[in-house]
């Protein structure tokens, strides 16, 4: 590996040194400087284009060219004559400026050579055949190598450090436009140009009228040899481990024209290859946005799902997977589009882990605990969902959206803990949720523009959960032989049986309905008022029940020995707000400046053990956020909102909720609403001149009366019950991150730093603990973009994870280099790997280990159909990696164990 890196080293020093500046001023007849003109260098040599520049606001621009040669520079900008030239280069630096006279002839003009970047307003294309080498496979290979596109590590892409939330293939969307799926799937051949469209409006109509700066779309638009016809890869292949053989199937079809557009994504494997995780596909959200989301009022809804245990970068000892996805979009008129898609994901994993978790405050008699436990999950999960837009004209479009989701999920666990002893536990629940959206806008004339949106959500959880703990019936007395004893007794369990079988049966239903009505007034080509009128209905209704198993097999129904307290819950918890909404936005010079503030009527009750609680308020909620256009492509955000937030109905349950073995809640029926200021500035410069890409947040937040937890622990345990309140004190966080990407010629340094700190307050065995957390994170990368010689990415990430916690401080450092490198070999061979190695340090003790991956692939040209690929994962055969992680009781180390080697051979077949 050190032989490696010396020589990409040599390679870099060779490459800079080897080239001379060719720069300049580009202006018009008048002596004005000419903003985003072209300026391109073409090999006469090669007859390729080598260079490329886009003028700065000072008309300045600057080529990185080869020495000793000979090039046709080309100056063009829309309106203007072109300019052509031939330029020879020596070993000296050459200025030149260049003077363009107005094109008054209608003549077209014919384009040899396209600019690999153009930008025009808040569009950005790129011309994907100039970021290729040959070894390009999916459009996440593309992506990456496009000056300022990051692809993030959960395979998301993100545009000035802003998650991209579409994606679409000439103007279609693709899957929603979840941005996972088409950056693994879409083939890299099939991609001619990538538009990033900032600013991002869903509707037409109200481009003009509504604040979009934080989003951001990429359409992608495909080869004229791509459309009208079936194209995409099969790919197929087998292998072997020292623990089973090893298969795959994976046909990803596409096809596209004018009217109508079909995906089709297939994944079967035993390999550890997830289409989408399980989270990724709970995160699908269709593409629905509520349409309170800027009012004010955070509602949460809770979560009732299994809990999965997460996969760690998408590892575990053992992943089965079946995937199977369809998209599809037809306008059978040119005032209807129809669409929709069907996602049906099934796997099942094996995990094995220890941990070590260490209790921070050591005053409290909470003792550390070492766990080693092995879980099973089964999970079958469908979504489908159905989109038709209608636009009978310019003035009207209707559009409506639903969405069904169901699955059916088991998680087997055992585990041993050196405090609790053995504990089987199981989870089941086979939940279902329909989403309803519906939006109609309507232009009334150039001035005046309304909007109807309605969303409706129908969601039914049944979460059951068992866990099975070993009891002596003897010594129920002896918490430190028998710990779970306490908690038996709190929840009504028989002491008399020799295992506690504890059973939970819960059942929460959702009904919500989120509406508005807006109306804009265009006062001038400046200014524009909008009024919002609004409500948000919700009901749910949370029943549970706990039993035990005895022995013998029947049922008891437990009673809980704690005064006022039941085992059971049976609540209803109605929510309802109110409001309307006023917003001014204005521009002046570079300032665009958009005051707001909403007026809401509170209503929340929640109905169990026959009493009703009432919270019942009014509240004024302002708003601003300003916009400095600095110049064309730098930008300067600043926000602020103050929001009110509820919680969910699992928190007002009274009666007694199992957790987890070693978790009780019992919930709050008075709690009240929070309240929180928000405030943010952004910053961005994209500059073509340099190739510099900055992008700089910092968001700080004030959340006053939270909820937060009273926990009591058993002594001498580390069972707990916990409980909701307001504290009545302020928790406050700070988060700041930036990034500067700068591009050499061929190469591309950047660095990422992130900061975070968080302060809030809670209570552990009624002492008040205030916690304080610190996070640092750098990321320094240095990576080549050759056409025809190799290229690496070599990345060092350095953590710092600093946690106070009252009399316990703890800091875990991480150190990550990587490295990755691929080759175009004789123009037929694909080489690619990669190596990761991390180390964590906790309290002066240290875990480390390394992942390396490779694979090499065999094509005949680029326009074959057939590939042949050999593929190796965990080449070092690593058996486990070592995670830290800190929560609000604790600091854990964990150590899970993951997919041995794996070698496979495939096949793929090109359409």
């Amino acid at each position: 590996m050190k032989h490696i890196f010396t020589g990409l080293l040599l390679l870099v020093i060779s490459t800079s040194f080897a080239q001379v500046k060719f720069e300049g001023v580009v202006k018009d007849s008048t002596g004005v400087a000419l903003e985003l003109a072209n300026v391109v260098a073409i090999n006469q040599t090669t007859k390729t284009l080598e260079a490329y520049a886009i003028t700065n606001d000072k008309g300045r621009y600057k080529l990185n060219l080869e020495v000793n040669q000979t090039y046709n520079i080309q100056v063009s900008y829309i309106g203007m004559k072109q300019i052509s030239n031939i330029v020879s280069t020596k070993e000296s630096d050459i200025n030149k400026d260049y003077t363009m006279s107005i094109d008054n002839s209608l003549d077209e003009v014919e384009i040899t050579y396209e600019m690999p970047v153009t930008i025009s307003g808040d569009t950005i294309t790129y011309n994907a055949d100039s970021f290729k080498n040959g070894t390009e496979r999916k459009l996440g290979d593309v992506l990456e190598k496009m000056p300022g596109v990051e692809i993030n590590d959960d395979g998301e892409v993100e545009i000035e450090g802003k998650k991209v939330g579409k994606v679409m293939i000439d103007g279609k969307e693709f899957f929603d436009g979840d941005t996972k799926l088409a950056t693994k799937n879409i083939p890299a051949n099939a991609i001619d140009k990538v538009q990033v469209l900032k600013n991002y409006s869903e509707v037409g109509q109200l481009s003009g009228v509504t604040n979009n700066q934080d989003n951001i779309a990429i359409n992608i638009k495909l080869k004229e040899g791509k459309k009208n016809f079936w194209f995409g890869t099969v790919t197929g292949g087998s292998g072997n481990s020292k623990d089973s053989e090893l298969y795959l199937l994976q046909p990803k079809l596409f096809y596209y024209s004018p009217n109508k557009s079909i995906n089709f994504i297939g994944d079967l494997n035993n390999i550890g290859e997830l289409a989408l995780s399980r989270r990724d596909i709970f995160n699908f959200s269709g593409g629905f946005q509520q349409p309170s989301q800027q009012s004010g009022t955070n509602i949460s809804l809770g979560s009732n799902d299994l809990g999965f245990r997460q996969l760690q970068n998408n590892q575990a000892k053992s992943i089965n997977t079946k995937f199977g996805a369809a998209n599809f979009s037809y306008s059978p008129k040119s005032t209807l589009d129809v669409s929709g898609f069907a996602i049906f994901a099934s796997s099942r994993i094996a995990l094995q882990e220890n941990s070590n978790v260490f209790y921070t405050d050591q005053t409290l008699g909470i003792p550390d605990e070492n766990t080693s436990s092995n879980t099973q999950q089964k999970s079958d999960l469908g979504l489908v969902k159905f989109s038709a837009k209608y636009k009978p004209d310019g003035n009207n479009q209707l559009d409506y959206d639903i969405l069904g989701r169901v699955s059916k999920d088991e998680q087997l666990n055992g585990t041993f803990s050196n405090v609790v002893g053995p504990i089987d536990q199981n989870e089941e629940t086979n939940p279902y949720k329909i989403n309803q959206n519906l939006n109609y806008y309507y232009t009334m004339d150039e001035d005046n523009i309304f909007a109807l949106s309605v969303q409706h959500l129908l969601q039914d959880e049944d979460p059951f959960y068992n866990a099975v703990l070993q009891n002596d019936p003897l010594n129920n007395t002896d918490v430190v032989n028998d710990p779970f004893d306490d908690t038996a007794q709190d929840l009504g369990l028989d002491g008399t049986q020799v295992t506690y079988d504890v059973n939970q049966q819960k059942r929460v239903k959702t009904n919500q309905l989120d509406a508005k009505v807006d109306y804009w007034n265009i006062l001038n080509k400046k200014s524009d008022i909008n009024f919002t009128v609004g409500t948000i209905y919700s009901n749910q209704q949370f029943d549970s029940n706990i039993f035990q198993t005895l022995d013998d097999g029947s049922d008891l129904e437990t009673s809980t020995t704690i005064s006022g307290l039941s085992d059971v819950n049976d609540i209803k918890y109605t929510f309802n707000d109110i409001y309307v909404g006023a917003h001014y936005r204005f521009k002046t010079g570079k300032f665009t400046i958009s005051p707001g503030v909403s007026a809401h009527a509170y209503s929340a009750i929640n109905d169990q053990f026959n009493t009703k609680t009432t919270d019942n308020f009014f509240r004024v909620l302002p708003d601003l956020n300003v916009r400095v256009q600095l110049k064309g492509t730098e930008t300067l955000d600043l926000s602020y909102k103050m929001q009110t937030q509820f919680t969910d109905v699992n928190q007002f349950a009274q009666g007694l909720v199992l957790n987890n073995y070693n978790s009780t809640f019992q919930g709050n029926p008075n709690l009240e609403s929070a309240l929180s200021h928000n405030i943010n500035l952004r910053y961005f410069s994209f500059n073509m001149f340099n190739y510099t890409n900055v992008f700089a947040f910092i968001n700080y937040s004030k959340n006053i009366d939270n909820i937060r937890n009273v926990s009591e622990f058993q002594p001498g345990s580390v069972i707990r019950t916990s409980t909701p309140y307001n504290s009545g004190l302020d928790d406050e966080s700070l988060n700041v991150s930036g990034r500067f990407q700068r591009r050499f010629g061929k190469l591309q340094a950047s660095l990422r730093g992130t900061f975070g700190y968080t302060k809030y307050n809670q209570f552990i065995n009624s002492q008040v603990s205030v916690n304080e957390n610190y996070t640092q994170s750098y990321t320094a990368e240095f990576r080549s973009n050759f056409r025809d010689a190799p290229n690496f990415q070599l990345r060092y990430t350095y953590g710092l994870s600093d946690n106070d916690q009252g009399t316990r401080r703890t800091k875990i450092y991480t150190n990550a280099p990587s490295a990755e490198f691929d080759a175009l070999i004789f123009k037929t061979f694909t080489f690619k790997t990669d190596y990761t190695y991390s180390r964590q340090t906790l309290d002066g003790n240290s875990n480390s280990f390394g992942l390396w991956n490779a694979n090499l692939a065999y094509r005949k040209s680029s326009d074959s159909k057939w590939e042949y690929e050999l593929k190796t994962t965990n080449l070092l055969d690593t058996a486990s990696r070592v995670q830290n992680n800190n929560d609000a009781f604790s600091v854990s180390t964990s150590e899970y164990y993951i997919q041995p080697r794996f070698v496979t051979v495939r096949f793929i077949y090109n359409l």
